[in-house]
């Protein structure tokens, strides 16, 4: 009897224990995340992950629902692109900070690029005049940087061109098929339209901008700023897991394939070489870049106010990446 009722007590002091650990409502995408897919795969390697906090994973099917879900108080961090947390800002009032950086482009990796057929007849700007252009979603920092590049290049997208959302998935069949003239190639569909040819490259976002932050990291200001400690865990637990994937390519396969049901023989000709996104290992938010994407944008019309990227950012809690 004795026995039973210590059992009982240590039972419920031990589900006493594990509803006072703080919980983290994380939402994540693919592609880019590596760092939060091992962490979901195998959290026993982040001996803090289920002992001092707790993590709810929910994917979502783009950043701009991510914000949305934010805004409603469902999550405390997702990943953002640069003019998701902005649009959040600015439309909604929604404050966060940039915690961590995912996945850029820089000269020495991939950059997101439009391609045409291979005997297309359009070899510059001026030959895109009258044709269709597909991208991956409307609104997007891919969108935008290629509405720049137009401009720059003396095509009015509204007047010259017509634009259509294809997805990065069919882009190359829908290039190829005809039904657009020119489309956007990000891995590894990119890698898959190659080896499948009758494709070629047309330009690449790096024209516009170059180092270019993709995707980041961000968490609520407002939960944040009362659970600092819970934040900085999450933050060190996430450059950790950057930091095995790229001393261990194999289990950077397993962890993606396993997430993306990408085959393993495609993901290893690109995933983690500079026919990929650049990473770096302290997962660093690189400021300056991300503010010449605002400063590019409000020039454009993009935004409608000028944005500092310092009101965006808290430097303690990324403060492991400054050691």
């Amino acid at each position: 009897m004795k026995k039973a009722l210590w059992l009982a007590a240590a039972l419920g002091l031990s589900q006493s224990v594990a509803a006072q650990v703080p919980v983290l409502n994380v939402g994540w995408t693919v592609p880019g995340e590596e760092a939060k897919y091992l962490m979901m795969k195998h959290p026993e390697l982040f001996p803090e992950l289920g002992k001092s906090y707790r993590i709810n994973w929910t994917q979502f099917q783009g950043t701009s629902p991510m914000v949305q879900a934010m805004r409603a108080g469902v999550l405390d961090c997702a990943t953002m692109a640069p003019m998701s947390l902005a649009n959040g800002y600015i439309n909604s009032g929604l404050e966060s900070y940039v915690v961590a950086q995912h996945v850029h482009e820089d000269p020495d990796h991939f950059s997101v690029y439009w391609a045409v057929k291979e005997d297309s007849p359009i070899q510059t700007a001026a030959d895109l005049k009258g044709k269709v252009i597909g991208t991956n979603a409307y609104g997007s920092g891919v969108y935008f940087h290629m509405i720049l590049w137009l401009k720059e290049n003396g095509i009015d997208p509204e007047k010259d061109v017509r634009i259509v959302e294809t997805g990065f998935p069919p882009a190359g069949d829908a290039i190829r098929s005809g039904r657009i003239d020119a489309g956007p190639m990000a891995q590894p569909f990119a890698l898959l339209a190659e080896q499948r040819g009758g494709i070629r490259k047309l330009f690449a976002l790096s024209e516009v901008q170059s180092p270019l932050v993709q995707v980041i990291e961000g968490c609520e200001k407002g939960f944040s700023d009362q659970n600092p400690e819970l934040i900085k865990q999450y933050v060190q637990d996430l450059q950790s897991s950057m930091k095995i994937l790229q001393d261990d390519l194999p289990l950077a396969l397993e962890v993606n394939s396993a997430i993306t049901r990408g085959s393993k023989d495609v993901l290893k000709e690109f995933l983690f070489t500079e026919q990929d996104f650049a990473r770096t290992t302290t997962m660093l938010p690189d400021l300056a870049s991300i503010q010449e994407t605002y400063d590019l944008y409000r020039k454009a019309g993009f935004l409608s106010q000028d944005l500092d990227v310092q009101q965006f950012y808290r430097a303690d809690l990324v403060g492991a990446a400054n050691d």
